[in-house]
Formats: structure tokens, C-alpha cells, sequence
């Protein structure tokens, strides 16, 4: 059985992703890869870390950007993880 790759999602909601490792996209191309260290609550302005590829970077939502999420897989029962666990409190808590 062959797995199934894991495609990219664009993701609008940038708040929900802070640390999530993400692809940040311009006019199509990825211009940038690396994890969300901070948002802005209405999705405006994110920042990437910085790591091995660049210094801490900031990236506007006015200006074109996209952020694009790939499923990464995970070790034990759960195959695949989209983002942090954030995304999933909002989720639940407006059921209750």
C-alpha cells in the first residue's frame, strides 16, 4: 500500500498557526519556509523564526503573501498533524 502524499493548504487564519512550520508564498513562488513564531490576532502580520535560512522575518498579508501548510506526519496512533493545537481549542470551545 503506497501512503498518501500530503498536499499543501493555504491557510487565511495566520493567528491559528503560531508554531506551525510553513511555506509563506508570493505571486506563486515560496519565498520562505519556517515556523510561525508570532501573529497578529486578525491574521494581518506574521513572523517567521529565525533559523538557518534567515533572520526573523516579518510578512503582511496586504502585500501579497500566503501561507501554505503541508500535513507533517507524526510517530504513534496520529498520522498527520496540520497545526498546532490552537486551532483546535477554538474549534471545541465554541461548542461548548
Amino acid at each position: 500500500m503506497t501512503p498518501n502524499r500530503a498536499t499543501p493548504r493555504q491557510h487565511v487564519e495566520w493567528s491559528l498557526l503560531i508554531n506551525a512550520f510553513v511555506e509563506i508564498r508570493l505571486h506563486g513562488q515560496t519565498i520562505r519556509t519556517g515556523f510561525i513564531e508570532d501573529a497578529m490576532p486578525d491574521s494581518s502580520v506574521v513572523w517567521i523564526a529565525a533559523d538557518q535560512h534567515g533572520p526573523r522575518q516579518m510578512f503582511e498579508s496586504c502585500e501579497g503573501h500566503q501561507i501554505w501548510v503541508t500535513p507533517q506526519p507524526l510517530s504513534g496512533d496520529l498520522s498527520y498533524r496540520m497545526t498546532t493545537r490552537q486551532m483546535f481549542e477554538t474549534r471545541y470551545s465554541e461548542r461548548a
